[in-house]
């Protein structure tokens, strides 16, 4: 923990670590995240997005992400990526085409950058690397 009481790694660029505080926050929208495992949900959740998440008391922004599809504001929101990726599922998007989708690259840049060890380290350890950070 850094001195004045923050979590050191939410200085690290582009990452919401799902901790207990992050748990809390997004508990409901995991849970419809999770709800999609069930065929008859995911029926359900096509048939009227809106309706379906009438089930789930999250928070407006919460709401909004889901439904424009913000797939790294669910994470911001307290989204923990595994369950995330449910609803990416139910759109037909699988693992690798969600990343890539996240990291602005597509699919092709994504698998080949994976392959190739990852972004670089160099900037995006802290935010204090950045020149507007």
């Amino acid at each position: 923990m850094s001195q004045d009481g923050n979590q050191d790694y939410h200085d690290i660029p582009g990452t919401y670590v799902f901790d207990a505080e992050h748990s809390r926050k997004g508990y409901h929208l995991n849970m419809f995240c999770m709800s999609l495992r069930h065929a008859d949900n995911r029926d359900a959740f096509k048939a009227d997005e809106a309706a379906y998440l009438d089930r789930y008391p999250m928070t407006g922004e919460q709401r909004r992400a889901v439904l424009d599809r913000d797939w790294d504001g669910l994470l911001r929101l307290g989204g923990n990526i595994y369950y995330t990726s449910k609803l990416a599922a139910t759109d037909g998007i699988n693992f690798q085409e969600l990343a890539a989708r996240m990291t602005g690259v597509s699919s092709e840049e994504y698998r080949a950058m994976m392959l190739a060890g990852g972004r670089p380290i160099a900037g995006n350890r802290s935010k204090k690397e950045w020149a507007d950070g």
